[in-house]
C-alpha cells in the first residue's frame, strides 16, 4: 500500500463524514501507482443533489475542522449529480447513484487496491 498514514486519517474522516450524511457505497482506493498525481480516491453515492450537496458540505467541513484541509479545487458542484474535491493528496468523488453507474470508475479501478476506511 502507498497510501501514506496522514492521507488515510484524512481519508477514513471523509469517509465517516460521508457515511453520517447517508451516502452509500462508501470505497477508498489506493490509485498512487496508476494515476501518479494522487495518493489515493474516494468514491461515494448519494441519491439526490440535495443529498449530494450535504455530503459535500460534511465532508468539506469536517477535513477543516480536524486536518486543516481545504480542497485545492472543486469541480461539479453547480451541476449537483458528481461533485469532485481535490485535495491533491486524495481526490472525493461524490456522484449520483446513476452517475456512478454510468461513468464506472469503481470498474475503470477495479484492480487497485482498496483501503480499509474504518478507524483502528
Amino acid at each position: 500500500m502507498t497510501v501514506p498514514e496522514p492521507v488515510l486519517a484524512e481519508l477514513r474522516t471523509a469517509a465517516a463524514a460521508a457515511q453520517d450524511k447517508l451516502a452509500t457505497e462508501i470505497v477508498g482506493l489506493d490509485v498512487g501507482e496508476r494515476v501518479g498525481i494522487t495518493d489515493a480516491f474516494l468514491l461515494c453515492s448519494a441519491p439526490s443533489e440535495r443529498q449530494i450537496s450535504a455530503v459535500v458540505d460534511e465532508i468539506e467541513d469536517r477535513l477543516k475542522q480536524e486536518h486543516g484541509s481545504a480542497p485545492l479545487r472543486r469541480e461539479g458542484r453547480d451541476s449537483g449529480t458528481w461533485v469532485l474535491l481535490d485535495y491533491g493528496h486524495m481526490v472525493i468523488h461524490v456522484q449520483h447513484e446513476q452517475e456512478r453507474v454510468l461513468y464506472g470508475l469503481d470498474r475503470l479501478y477495479a484492480e487497485v487496491p482498496k483501503l480499509d476506511l474504518h478507524t483502528l
